[in-house]
C-alpha cells in the first residue's frame, strides 16, 4: 500500500512538535495521512519509515498535529487543569480556537517583542522548577527534555499565546460599560453570585540598605576585570561567562543578552554606557547601577534601540551590616512610637526605597496592568512583607526584618499597616470598580464567543473522521 511521506524540510518545530503549514489546496493531499521525517516516496516493497506525527485538524492554513494535543494534555496535567467535556475533543477544539485568533493576528499584523517572549518563557520554566521542589533535574526527567530544549520549544508557543492575547485585546478594545449597565447586571442576582472582595491592605515601609564594605566592592570589580581580560585574550566568550556567572536571572540563561531596548527602559547609568559603545569586540568599563556592577558588550544598534549583553555581579552584604541596619531601624521605629516624628517623615527623609519615599512610604500595587493602586491583596504583597503585615493591627509598626527588594538587593525594612479592609461581598457604593470589571469581562467574553462563531462560517476547517462525533462547545466545525 502506498503512503504519502512529507519531507522534513516541509515541516517546522512549533511548541516542540513537528508543525506543517501549507496552502489549502495542498492540504487535500495530506488529509488522513501520516507524517514522517523523510522525502516523498512511493514504495511498496521497502520498509515504511517510522511515523512521527499525524495531522488531525486543519484550520485555515494551520495544521493541528496529534503531538500538539498530547503536549497540551501533558502541560495540563502538570498544572492541574480541568478540561471541558471529553479531553480528546475539547483539547483539539481549544487549539483550533487559538488558530482562529492567530490567523486574524497575522491578517492584522499584530506583533510581539522578543523580550516579552523570553520573559514569559523564563517565568513558565521557573514555575515548573518551583512545583518540582526547586529541582531542575526533576522537571527535565518528567518532560524528558533538557531545560534548553524546553526553552526552545516554549518560545514559539509563548509567541503565539501573546499574539492571541493581543488580538483579543484589539477585538474588544472598544467595548465598555456604564454605571447603569453595572447596576442592571447585579440588580436581580442572588447574593451568592455577587463577587467576593478579599481582604485588602495598605502598607507603608521605611527601607535601609545595609552598607557594603569597600573590600567587597573591590572584589566584585576585580572579578569583572578578570572576565574582561579572559574574553579579550580569547580564552572564552562573553556569553559563556554571562551564563556561568551573571547574577541577572532574567538574562543569564541567554548569555546575558538584552533584546533591542530603548534608552528609557534602561537604568540611566547603564544606558549611557550601552548607547556609547561602538565596537562589538570591545567590552565596556565597569558600570554601577542600583542593581549592582556590570560590564557590557554591544551586539547591535537599530535606530533608537540597542541590543547588548551584560554580566551583573552584586556585592554581598555581611551579617554584621544587616544587624547594624536592623538596630538603626529599630531605634527609628521607637522614635516614631514616641511621637518624635512620623512614619511619613521617616519614609521621606530616611528611607532608601526610591519607589516609596516620595509617597510617604506607601507601597504601590502594579499587579494589574494599567491600574495603579495602594491596595493589596495579601498574596500580591512581597512574601516577607505579607508575613509581617498579617500580624499587625492598623497603625502598628513592625520590628525590622530582612528582605530582597525588586532590584534584587538585600534591604532591612520596617512596615506600618496603614489600613485593612476585611473581605466582603461587593457593593456598588464601595466596590464599583470591582463590579464594573465583572460586567466588562462578561460583555467582552460574550463578544469573543460571537466572534468565534462568525469566524467559523468563513474559515476552512478539516478534521479527522474520528472527531466528527464530538460534542463541541462551538457549532460550525463540521461542515
Amino acid at each position: 500500500m502506498k503512503k504519502l511521506i512529507i519531507s522534513i524540510a516541509a515541516v517546522s518545530l512549533v511548541g516542540g512538535v513537528l508543525h506543517a503549514s501549507m496552502p489549502n489546496d495542498q492540504w487535500a493531499m495530506l488529509k488522513g495521512q501520516t507524517v514522517a521525517a523523510d522525502t516523498i516516496v512511493e514504495e511498496t516493497a521497502a520498509p515504511e519509515p517510522s511515523i512521527i506525527d499525524e495531522v488531525i485538524w486543519v484550520v485555515g492554513d494551520e495544521a493541528i498535529l496529534k503531538s500538539n494535543v498530547e503536549a497540551m494534555r501533558l502541560q495540563g496535567e502538570m498544572e492541574g487543569m480541568k478540561w471541558y467535556g471529553n479531553p480528546d475533543c475539547s483539547i483539539p477544539e481549544q487549539i483550533a480556537v487559538q488558530k482562529l485568533f492567530l490567523h486574524q493576528a497575522a491578517i492584522d499584523s499584530i506583533e510581539v517583542t522578543e523580550s516579552e517572549i523570553i520573559s514569559q518563557v523564563d517565568q513558565q520554566i521557573n514555575y515548573w522548577i518551583q512545583m518540582a521542589d526547586g529541582s531542575r533535574e526533576k522537571v527535565e526527567e518528567y518532560r524528558n527534555q533538557s531545560i534548553a530544549e524546553m526553552r526552545q520549544e516554549l518560545r514559539d508557543e509563548f509567541r503565539d499565546r501573546q499574539l492571541i492575547e493581543k488580538m483579543k485585546e484589539k477585538l474588544v478594545e472598544g467595548i465598555n460599560v456604564s454605571p447603569a449597565d453595572v447596576r442592571n447586571f447585579f440588580k436581580d442576582l442572588p447574593e451568592d453570585s455577587i463577587p467576593y472582595v478579599p481582604t485588602e491592605v495598605e502598607v507603608q515601609i521605611v527601607a535601609m540598605t545595609p552598607r557594603v564594605s569597600p573590600e567587597e566592592v573591590n572584589r566584585v570589580k576585580d572579578e569583572l576585570r578578570n572576565y574582561t581580560d579572559r574574553v579579550t585574550r580569547g580564552e572564552t566568550s562573553f556569553a559563556t561567562l554571562a551564563r556561568l556567572y551573571s547574577e541577572d536571572p532574567g538574562t543569564a540563561r541567554q548569555g546575558g543578552e538584552l533584546d533591542y531596548t530603548g534608552r528609557g527602559l534602561l537604568d540611566p547609568a547603564f544606558a549611557n554606557v550601552a548607547f556609547n559603545l561602538t565596537d562589538p569586540n570591545k567590552i565596556s568599563k565597569i558600570v554601577e547601577t542600583e542593581y549592582g556592577y556590570h560590564i557590557i558588550q554591544l551586539i547591535d544598534k537599530r535606530g533608537d534601540k540597542v541590543k547588548c549583553r551584560h554580566i551583573l555581579l552584586k556585592p554581598k552584604v555581611t551579617d554584621e551590616a544587616i544587624e547594624q541596619a536592623k538596630l538603626r531601624l529599630d531605634s527609628i521605629a521607637n522614635d516614631i512610637r514616641d511621637a518624635k516624628f512620623t512614619f511619613e517623615d521617616a519614609a521621606t527623609f530616611i528611607s532608601d526605597d526610591k519607589d516609596t519615599k516620595n509617597n510617604h512610604g506607601l507601597m504601590a500595587n502594579t499587579a494589574e496592568p494599567g491600574r495603579l493602586s495602594s491596595k493589596f491583596r495579601m498574596q500580591d504583597l512581597p512574601t516577607e512583607v505579607a508575613r509581617v503585615v498579617d500580624t499587625l493591627q492598623v497603625d502598628q509598626i513592625s520590628a525590622p526584618f530582612q528582605m530582597v527588594n525588586n532590584k534584587g538587593k538585600t534591604v532591612v525594612v520596617i512596615a506600618k499597616l496603614k489600613s485593612r479592609t476585611e473581605g466582603h461581598r461587593a457593593t456598588i457604593t464601595d466596590d464599583f470598580q470591582v463590579m464594573k470589571n465583572v460586567v466588562l469581562a462578561k460583555r467582552r467574553q460574550d463578544y469573543l464567543l460571537d466572534w468565534v462563531k462568525n469566524k467559523l462560517k468563513d474559515t476552512y476547517v478539516w478534521m479527522n473522521e474520528r472527531y466528527r462525533d464530538c460534542d463541541f462547545e462551538y457549532q460550525g466545525w463540521i461542515k
